[in-house]
């Protein structure tokens, strides 16, 4: 009898809305008949641009696998916030998931305040997509031919160095602060309106340094009018494969990427988790999969729900004293 009535005083509070507990889990056989219907892959950012264009090949490789519609969703806004928040809301039926970036997976959590969720608990992770470096690079006339000698000189001109970044709290900006601390030297940071505008300055040596994503700097380094003194990742670019990485010029476990991943509302069924780890790393795989990261200047990396949860743990411990030491608030 208390049992009836406890049911029933259940319903009427969902019926009137008031319920505010958890989503209601997902059943097994709805999991193992997913997906039945499209599935929407939710961008936190605009369209064009290399992220975009991994999701969408991402995307057209799971409908194919899955037989069902992945569409993605463009929703950008509060560096890449609106959208995450928009999956965390989700309910976890694996029809809303997230393909997201540093920024709404970690390192925003460091920098704004009233962030409206946790990526931690608000996400289930589910795979490491891959990895793409940032390049320094230097004008044609600065006196520096990689890091040990910006080094150097950086230490013998204190205060003379300027570093474009392509805004304030990018990951661009980040990492000059990280690569200042290892190297023990101070230069200033330019903040700037995105990379168009360091490309433009570098270019006319009104800045002697950016550090910044790749593909906008490859061509000018080719052509030599601006010279790459390293990339971040830890291993060499093929697009500029005589480049050093920043642990080649004796700096042993620097690394800062860019890098892009799939994650779901937090209690999404494993059953569905581990099918889209699987999907995703058939296309990491597969030779459409490495044609569209090659040329996108992007790493394969790919494993497991649990090794992605176990990057995001590192790089929000590897950043978050950069944060705080640089005062970055959003």
């Amino acid at each position: 009898m208390k049992t009836c009535i406890a049911r029933r005083v259940a319903l009427a509070i969902i019926a009137t809305g008031l319920w505010v507990g958890p989503p209601v889990a997902w059943s097994p056989a709805s999991a193992q008949t997913w997906p039945s219907r499209p599935v929407t892959i939710i961008l936190p950012f605009a369209p064009g641009g290399g992220t975009d264009l991994l999701a969408r090949a991402l995307a057209q490789d799971l409908g194919e696998r899955f037989g069902q519609q992945f569409v993605v969703d463009n929703r950008a806004g509060a560096g890449g916030n609106v959208g995450a928040a928009a999956v965390a809301k989700a309910a976890p039926d694996g029809y809303t998931i997230l393909f997201g970036t540093p920024g709404p997976l970690a390192n925003n959590k460091l920098m704004y305040k009233n962030l409206p969720f946790d990526p931690e608990q608000a996400f289930t992770p589910i795979v490491l997509i891959a990895k793409s470096p940032l390049i320094i690079a230097a004008k044609v006339s600065l006196p520096v031919k990689d890091i040990k000698e910006l080094a150097a000189y950086a230490k013998a001109n204190p205060g003379k160095l300027n570093v474009g970044v392509p805004g304030n709290g990018t990951l661009g900006h980040i990492t000059s602060v990280l690569l200042q601390r290892e190297l023990g030297i101070s230069m200033t940071d330019v903040p700037y309106r995105g990379t168009a505008l360091v490309v433009n300055d570098l270019l006319g040596g009104q800045v002697d340094l950016a550090m910044d994503f790749m593909p906008s700097y490859v061509p000018l380094v080719r052509e030599g009018k601006v010279r790459a003194l390293a990339v971040t990742t830890g291993k060499r670019s093929s697009d500029l494969p005589d480049v050093n990485t920043v642990q080649d010029a004796g700096f042993p476990g620097f690394e800062a990427t860019a890098w892009y991943a799939l994650a779901a509302p937090a209690g999404t069924p494993n059953e569905i988790i581990d099918k889209l780890n699987a999907a995703a790393n058939a296309f990491l795989k597969s030779p459409k999969g490495q044609e569209t990261l090659a040329n996108l200047s992007m790493q394969a990396v790919g494993g497991s729900p649990a090794d992605l949860k176990a990057f995001i743990a590192s790089e929000l411990q590897k950043w978050g004293p950069v944060v705080k030491e640089a005062n970055i608030a959003m």
